[in-house]
């Protein structure tokens, strides 16, 4: 059947395992013979850019006008629209910008439509007709209304992750999602701008990502997923992945100053450096600041201060193509009051925000410097490339057990390191056609070199004297991988199956070994994915996926297990839906099941390897998102989660920590008057902090409100945390312990308290 193409230029405004190899090679005889009765009759291509600023925008939605047939734009802003029947118009939307109809005047035409921002309206939200995965349509929503004025906050914007902050704020915080602790990072696989956050074989523990290098005023979109079915992701990637991106260009410069209760004082500039001229012509650069100081509610000052240093340089190249280049700089300094044993408050010892040992804390920095090239090959393909650099220092003193080990000294343990990391990140993205029915292929290559050194673990007193390594070496950890992705448009169906290679090197030096000795170890992995999503109807989308994926462990545990078990899978599978009941409605369901085959970890605090054998989680995610005016919109997100160990007998198979219930939403009003602000809850119920639940992790519910008024010149407003001011517990853990006056350990729930009602002020100025 011959295509009609429209090209040209139009410019407008505005427990087992699955045998998963078997099945997708049935799957592709099924589709190579389906798609067959299938064909597209028409294509239309073109780019969507924003009007200011001339740069791409990502992931708008093109929709045929009357039909159900839509796509969605890639990283360069393109598109390509397959129809089976000629058509006389076409919608473009995005999130937080003007919709546009556009005419299909001249079949030879190449349209090029430029969106001017505009007000948020979930009418934009598109069910049917796009590649794009559901998620993404709730994200935008979410980061174009939700204001972002923490580091704890910005993890938040993911629907049913909790974060949890133990160590003077300066610490990575601890995260729950899908029925994991997920402490700092093992199971889930966080990156900015594509920079790799999450930290292997760290002196803390494996997977630690530590986010506050990001300023959140500089974020543009979050991009998220649940589960191991996506096979651009790699490690870590079992209960997910967050992705975050940072502004490529400034709509206006911004300064502000930010001051609250317990002596905190925040201060943020945002400057373009090279005005509107360049920035018609799709040249933009930014530098931006952020300086922070607080002592929180504590008894013991935490003297917390953090310095982030951003820039930015971006440029769209005259054969569309698009290169940017950043560098940022981030320290911070703290100190801490850790966890307290409930005894200590109950005797009468201490205060809720009292500490046994207020000598904890810690310093860390972090540099980085990448550049990204999205190589425009023609109409069907492109090329990125991504190289990175991380310099990276960490330094942490803790106390968890007070006495417990050492009775004259106490059991305070510094952990330290630094390390280089080196990467690069290649795919190749096609659009092409299998029997004239759409086919995205996407195929990628990178590495990620970590040379760590110094990685120690000593035992310490009064964070000055150093009293006993404990383990100390040299670490170099080589992650090599590859991987191919198909997606296939069937008419209402649309099937994506893929694999991903990873390949593994570990080396570690023991510096404590008077002899030298290099231990090495390699793993390879292979993760298969399989995901479907079908469109019942114009506003109704169900999809299932499937796949593989994987956490490594530590080094050191490598080298000590000799290569046993050291990449353990994870299975995992999703049955939801995306549902638009109502033009300003949007319901987004799943249940889904992950079942690990291991969960070996690094306990960097004990210097030792703890397995915790088998696990099978499952659950069921809802998030609604409704807008009851055109200013005022309503947002709620319940996550379910049943976890379990499966290899230990019932009653005493609880995994500990794991989140069951949890949940957040809130009203979030902008009027076009100028007033905006939101009032929000999350809760997190009550659940079993050991094995056997004897000791629980108790529940809370806390409420946050925020009021601003922005004006076309400056803003002003008004963030209270806690408005409630609820006593509860942010960090948890049951841990045996033993005070100094004690003559034995007791086991018992440690926590540290969360914020109390914290009022803070803010002023900025536009310019």
């Amino acid at each position: 059947m011959k295509k009609n193409t429209i090209t040209g230029r139009l410019s407008a405004s505005g427990s087992n395992p699955p045998d998963m190899g078997a099945r997708s090679f049935t799957l592709l005889l099924f589709i190579c013979g389906f798609s067959l009765s299938l064909s597209a009759h028409n294509i239309i291509r073109g780019k969507v850019v924003d009007a200011a600023t001339q740069l791409p925008l990502e992931g708008a939605t093109i929709q045929a006008e009357g039909t159900p047939y839509g796509t969605a734009t890639n990283r360069l802003g393109q598109f390509t629209l397959y129809t089976d029947t000629a058509i006389t118009s076409i919608l473009a939307t995005y999130i937080g910008y003007e919709t546009q109809r556009i005419g299909i005047r001249n079949p030879e035409e190449y349209l090029t439509i430029e969106l001017k921002p505009g007000a948020i309206d979930i009418e934009q939200v598109v069910v049917s007709g796009t590649e794009t995965r559901s998620q993404n349509s709730i994200s935008k929503v979410d980061v174009s209304l939700r204001a972002v004025n923490s580091s704890q906050d910005v993890l938040r914007l993911a629907p049913g992750l909790f974060t949890a902050q133990h160590a003077g704020g300066g610490k990575a915080e601890q995260i729950f999602l899908r029925g994991f602790d997920i402490d700092h990072g093992t199971d889930i696989n966080l990156s900015v701008d594509g920079l790799p956050v999450n930290m292997v074989s760290h002196a803390h523990g494996q997977g630690y990502a530590d986010l506050h290098f990001l300023i959140p005023e500089l974020i543009q979109a979050v991009d998220f997923g649940k589960g191991p079915y996506y096979t651009a992701q790699g490690n870590f990637t079992t209960a997910g992945y967050v992705q975050f991106q940072t502004f490529n260009a400034l709509e206006r410069n911004l300064a502000k100053v930010e001051v609250g209760q317990f002596n905190t004082l925040r201060s943020l500039a945002m400057v373009d450096v090279l005005g509107a001229q360049a920035k018609a012509r799709g040249k933009n650069a930014y530098i931006a600041g952020e300086y922070l100081l607080t002592d929180g509610p504590f008894d013991s000052p935490q003297h917390f201060n953090r310095l982030n240093l951003f820039g930015k340089y971006t440029n769209m190249l005259d054969d569309g193509s698009l290169f940017s280049l950043q560098a940022s700089a981030f320290q911070s300094k703290w100190d801490a009051s850790g966890q307290v044993p409930e005894r200590a408050i109950e005797q009468g010892l201490i205060g809720r925000f009292g500490a046994i040992d207020d000598t904890e804390g810690g310093q860390t920095s972090r540099k980085n410097l990448s550049a990204h090239l999205v190589k425009n090959l023609n109409e069907r393909a492109y090329v990125e490339n991504l190289f990175y650099y991380s310099q990276y220092d960490f330094e942490l003193y803790s106390n968890f057990t007070f006495f417990l080990n050492d009775p004259v000294n106490g059991d305070q343990i510094r952990q330290k390191e630094s390390r280089n990391i080196y990467g690069y990140r290649g795919v190749y993205h096609l659009s092409s056609e299998l029997a004239d029915n759409p086919l995205a292929t996407a195929i990628g290559l990178g590495f990620r070199y970590d040379d760590i050194n110094g990685n120690e673990l000593s035992r310490t007193r009064n964070r000055r004297e150093n009293l006993l390594p404990v383990a100390l070496g040299n670490i170099d950890e080589l992650n090599a991988y590859a991987f191919i992705d198909e997606s296939l448009r069937l008419g209402r169906l649309s099937i994506n199956v893929g694999a991903r290679l990873d390949f593994l090197k570990f080396d570690y030096v023991d510096q404590l070994n008077p002899e030298y000795q290099a231990l090495s170890e390699q793993k390879t992995a292979v993760s298969p994915k399989l995901n479907f999503l079908y469109e019942l109807t114009p506003n109704l989308q169900l999809y299932l996926k499937s796949g593989m994926g994987f956490h490594s462990n530590d080094t050191r545990v490598v080298v000590a297990q000799k290569g046993e078990e050291i990449l353990p899978p994870a299975y995992g599978a999703d049955l939801g839906a995306i549902w638009k009941p109502a033009p300003r409605l949007v319901l987004n369901t799943a249940l889904w099941r992950l079942f690990l085959e291991q969960e070996f970890v690094y306990v960097g605090d004990e210097g030792v390897v703890e397995p915790s054998g088998r696990t099978n989680r499952m659950g069921v995610d809802v998030s609604l998102r409704y807008q009851l005016t055109d200013w005022l919109f309503a947002d709620v997100d319940v996550n379910y989660t049943y976890a379990r160990s499966v290899d230990d007998p019932e009653g005493e198979n609880y995994i500990p920590l794991a989140p069951d219930l949890t949940s957040t939403g809130g009203l979030t009003f902008q009027h076009p008057g100028g007033l905006n602000g939101s009032l929000r809850y999350r809760h997190l119920d009550s659940r079993p902090a050991n094995e056997d639940g004897s000791v629980m992790a108790r529940g809370y519910t806390v409420v946050d409100a925020v009021l601003n008024y922005t004006h076309r010149n400056f803003e002003i407003g008004l963030t209270l945390e806690n408005a409630l001011n609820t006593a509860w517990n942010e960090a948890q853990f049951d841990t045996e312990s033993r005070l100094f006056d004690e003559a034995e350990p007791v086991s018992e729930l440690h926590f540290t308290p969360g914020m109390p009602r914290f009022l803070r002020a803010r002023v900025g100025y536009f310019f």
